[in-house]
Parts: structure tokens; sequence; C-alpha cells
């Protein structure tokens, strides 16, 4: 599944920023800004409706927001040398932040109170040929795997311990990454040509092994990966194990996502497929109800 980032500590200002710093201050003021909005719009989508926003969406959102800024807390950002706790943060910005995001059908409410125009326009977007590709569950796979792949097995790890700004643009990748992931496997929002059941789930299984397998190459190999890490041997081992055993919680999770799709979904069409009694007859002399 999606690859949890566990960058390492260098002179940049991600990792020795004091508490609540412009890191952790500018993640947290958007989650907040996120969960209001969308708050928000739940009010406008219940105006003139006769059924209100789904309140189990909204607590998706709100989890998936807290999630987030919950990564960049002091209690994760600002421990120099705990690989371990720099994965649980990323596992949470990566991985369980997404899965909930998605669940909570954001597109959805945006179509539910937007403007005619603006309606179109996503109409439009959700439409184009690149979205159909991004969206398509291989597509999403392949992203975040091979990100993955590329900063443990590239020098792209050693350059985040450098730059302030490639450490933002792989936490930012992995969010994203993690967002078209679920949303393509699990998302209730409308995505473009998304395949069956058993299509989605044969994707989330071969990329939790690929998952599975990166966590364990990175443990067999602590002494060397990632490239120009500065992390001790126990530490990677340490953070290796989170990564698994992490993953196989956001797997598990995302696996009860799209098989209860797939079950409220199968519900839906036999609700619109009349039953042998109703296409029956009625008797003779029978009072319509």
């Amino acid at each position: 599944m999606l690859a949890a980032v566990m960058p390492a500590h260098g002179p940049h200002a991600g990792h020795d920023a004091p508490a609540w710093g412009p890191d952790a201050l500018v993640p947290l003021v958007l989650a907040v800004v996120a969960a209001v909005a969308y708050v928000t719009a739940t009010r406008a989508y219940h105006r003139g409706r006769l059924r209100p926003w789904r309140p189990a969406r909204t607590a998706a959102w709100l989890t998936g927001c807290a999630l987030v800024a919950a990564a960049f807390s002091p209690v994760l950002v600002v421990v120099p040398g705990d690989a371990s706790r720099h994965m649980v943060q990323h596992l949470l910005l990566g991985m369980l932040g997404p899965l909930a995001l998605a669940l909570a059908a954001p597109v959805t409410l945006l179509l539910g109170v937007a403007s005619p125009a603006t309606r179109r326009a996503v109409g439009r977007v959700l439409r184009a040929r690149p979205v159909h590709v991004l969206a398509h569950p291989v597509t999403a796979a392949v992203l975040h795997v091979g990100g993955m792949a590329a900063l443990y097995l590239t020098p792209l790890y050693a350059l985040t311990t450098r730059s302030a700004g490639a450490h933002a643009f792989v936490h930012a990748h992995f969010l994203l990454a993690g967002y078209l992931f679920a949303w393509a496997l699990a998302g209730p929002d409308p995505a473009p040509r998304r395949p069956g059941t058993a299509t989605r789930v044969a994707v989330l299984v071969v990329t939790g092994g690929a998952h599975a397998a990166l966590a364990k190459l990175l443990y067999a190999h602590a002494d060397r990966l990632p490239p120009g890490g500065v992390h001790t041997v126990a530490e990677v081992e340490a953070a290796a194990q989170w990564m698994y055993y992490g993953g196989d919680v956001a797997e598990v999770l995302l696996a009860v996502a799209v098989l209860a799709g797939w079950y409220r979904s199968r519900a839906r069409r036999e609700r619109r497929v009349p039953g042998p009694l109703s296409s029956a007859p009625a008797p003779a002399g029978a009072r319509s109800p």
C-alpha cells in the first residue's frame, strides 16, 4: 500500500524547528480550515433538503483532518534521532489520514452545494482523460509505491535531509497519493470508469505485498538503506517494523472500506429490482395499497 515516509534528521528547518514552528503550524491551520469549510458546507447542504448530510461522513472528514494535524504535532516532529516517531508521523499523514478524508466524500458534498457552473466544471474535470488515468487503482498504486521505492532506494532520501522544500514535497506527495489511492479503491465520491470490486481487491492485495516487501528490504539492509540516511541500524529496523505492521492495519481498514462499499451498492441494486411478489398481478377484487 501507500508508503510511510521516514525523513532523516538533517540541518533543515523541517527537523530542527521549535515546537509549533512554521513546519507544524501551516499544516495545522490548513487542517482546521478544511474542517471548518467542510462543516459549513454540510449545513448549506442541509438547507432546502429533506435529508441531512450523513453524520458518518462528517465524522470521517474531521477524523482525517485530526490525523493530518496530529502528524505535525511536536510529539512526533521534534524528536531528533527517533526514526520510529517519524514513521508514525507519516503513517498518519500518508495512510490513515487520507483514507478517512476519502471516505468523507468531499466531491459529492461540493456538488451538492456548489453553483450549476461549478458543478459543470467539476463534471468536466472528472470526465477528462488524464483524470480517468489517475483515478484507476493501478495508476494510484504505481504512484505511491513508486514514490516509496524512489524515496528509500535512491538519493531522494538524502536530499530530504538537506532541503526543506524536498521534505515538504515528499509530505505532499504521500498525502495526495494516499488520498488518490483510497478514492480509487473505496471512496464514495464518483470516480470515472472505476473497475469492479474484484479488480480493486486484487490491486489492494498486490500493493500491500509490495509495501510489505519494501519494509522487509529496509529491515534486512538497515545498514545501507535508505541511501544517505543518518540513522543507526537499530533505528532503521524499528522504523521498518512500524512500516510493516502499521501498513497492515491501514490495508485491513481499506479492505473493509472496499467491501463495505460493495455491500452497499449491492443492497441498492436489490432495492431497485422488484421481487417476484411485487411484480405478480394482484388478485381479482384486491384493493391497491
